[in-house]
């Protein structure tokens, strides 16, 4: 048996082969996250478990069965890795009082923790991009959640792979009642249960409507509906989400089993799924959950929101053949002998200073060796760097990606040649 270290299952390396297309996807969503004016907040990894039990629910998936939980030996309290990044979002605008002057947008990214079985676009150590808008009322703020949504898919080129499914959870009352009518009637067909059904009974009968268990499906489809209770103010509220998708002209369908597995949503809620990605299909989910801030101790306050997981949509777009722009250095710079080494340190600097994108080769190697690696870096060009050219202040300059002649000049003025062939020179 090799007694070599690895990963622990389900939490996996980013390889530098992978790493540009999570850069071009960070990059994306950045600038996206920017034009809507949503600010970046930060939270631990790990979070008292309380947290996360008054939140998400107890009787769900995630809490019973998923969390990554342990005591604490220093102080015995229980701790939590973030299973998602609502709650901890909430919990930090509660503790640092982030909206005393009014409604804030916000957003997060960073990896999150389930105990799960490991699958494609499914790992115990996952990463996620989230938005919450805290202190907002109305469906306005749902609609502008879609929009967003709708816009990133279209920027990054999956669009026609990616569908919407909402629905509506109305407000307390709505599910309350709804709730009675669910229990009598698994009551009823208990038999039909499986062992997760009959456990979330009581607790979280909701939830059953969630299950994944082909057998139960027929049951389910005919267990009473939900939007056959939501009130007025509740279906007015679902009318405004749906004209404004309307108006929008985004395709959706209304997916009356859409409940989400978190217990704090009410009123809207969607997911954003694909074909493409086998039993993984929902690459992006969210809602309404406007009594979360009250019920972690926070002045009440409506909120909205919603995030995506990126191995998902990162595999979703390998899958669909979206790369990332091809980056490359604007030099590469070659030197042979021991003066050409110290002067080209002195000459990436000064073309650094520049703001040019510089590599440098490193240890050592022949003239021919050198420029082949400099021809495969991508470079658009090599600076050659010899003894002699050390000896005079100046350097050899070669195109690699256009014709054109090599030339030999002072140092100065390579930089400034460089600078006008990027459109930058500036008299």
């Amino acid at each position: 048996m090799s007694n070599s270290l690895r990963a622990v299952r389900g939490m996996n390396d980013l390889l530098p082969v992978d790493a540009p297309l999570w850069q071009y996807f960070e990059a994306t969503l950045r600038d996206w996250l920017k034009s809507y004016g949503y600010h970046e907040l930060r939270t631990p990894i790990l979070e008292h478990t309380g947290l996360f039990k008054r939140a998400i629910g107890e009787v769900t998936d995630i809490v019973e069965k998923e969390m990554y939980t342990f005591v604490d030996e220093l102080n015995g309290e229980s701790m939590t890795l973030r299973p998602e990044g609502t709650a901890s979002c909430v919990r930090a605008a509660i503790e640092h009082n982030l909206l005393f002057d009014g409604g804030k947008r916000l957003w997060y990214q960073g990896p999150m923790f389930r105990h799960e079985r490991p699958q494609k676009g499914r790992y115990r150590q996952f990463h996620q991009f989230g938005i919450e808008a805290l202190g907002y009322a109305g469906p306005d703020l749902d609609i502008e959640h879609l929009l967003m949504s709708a816009r990133l898919w279209k920027r990054l080129g999956l669009s026609d792979c990616i569908r919407l499914e909402i629905n509506s959870l109305g407000g307390a009352e709505s599910r309350a009642l709804h709730r009675q009518k669910l229990i009598a009637y698994f009551q009823a067909h208990e038999a039909f249960l499986d062992e997760d059904a009959k456990r979330r009974l009581i607790g979280n009968p909701l939830r059953i409507l969630d299950t994944k268990n082909p057998a139960m499906q027929s049951l389910v489809e005919a267990a009473p509906k939900l939007m056959e209770e939501l009130d007025d103010v509740a279906l007015a509220h679902f009318e405004a989400v749906k004209a404004g998708l309307d108006a929008a002209g985004i395709a959706y369908s209304v997916n009356p089993r859409l409940v989400r597995g978190l217990d704090y949503y009410n009123y809207t809620v969607f997911e954003w799924v694909t074909d493409r990605l086998g039993a993984q299909g929902t690459v992006c989910a969210g809602g309404r959950y406007d009594g979360l801030v009250q019920q972690l101790g926070g002045k009440p306050a409506p909120a909205c929101g919603f995030a995506m997981g990126v191995e998902r949509l990162l595999a979703l777009m390998a899958e669909v053949g979206v790369r990332a722009p091809a980056a490359a250095a604007d030099v590469y710079l070659v030197n042979v002998g021991e003066a050409a080494a110290r002067f080209a340190l002195q000459a990436g600097e000064s073309l650094r200073d520049a703001g040019l994108d510089v590599l440098m080769h490193g240890g050592g190697g022949g003239f021919k060796s050198q420029m082949k690696k400099a021809d495969a870096s991508g470079a658009r060009h090599a600076v050659i760097i010899g003894d002699d050219e050390a000896a005079a202040g100046e350097v050899t300059v070669k195109p690699l990606r256009e014709s054109g002649e090599q030339v030999r000049l002072p140092l100065a003025a390579g930089v400034r040649m460089f600078l006008a062939q990027k459109g930058l020179l500036i008299d």
